[in-house]
């Protein structure tokens, strides 16, 4: 089952589905356009860059980090992130069953 989400006035939207995939029973795939978020997580979340870029600050860290394409990142579940967008960005979160 598909479900569309919209986010942050419009500039982030979702496309959430169920997957078989071992460790993850749901995703979603979405585009953000350039904009400051902050994100908060219920179950601990993977991230995967498709195209573009994304400036991330994780918990309980100081240092910002750049994602480009194929690179990933891990969220803890019942946490926020920032991120901040400067080219519209295509992605890849898995949400995990841990």
């Amino acid at each position: 089952m598909l479900t569309s989400n919209e986010y942050f006035d419009g500039n982030v939207k979702s496309i959430g589905f169920t997957t078989n995939e071992p460790g993850a029973e749901s995703a979603s795939v979405g585009v953000m356009e350039p904009g400051e978020y902050t994100f908060t997580t219920g179950k601990a979340e993977e991230m995967s860059v498709i195209s573009g870029k994304l400036r991330v600050l994780l918990p309980n860290t100081s240092a910002w980090q750049d994602f480009g394409p194929d690179a990933q990142f891990s969220v803890p579940g019942r946490s926020s992130f920032q991120v901040e967008v400067e080219v519209t960005t295509a992605y890849l979160c898995r949400y995990l069953n841990i």
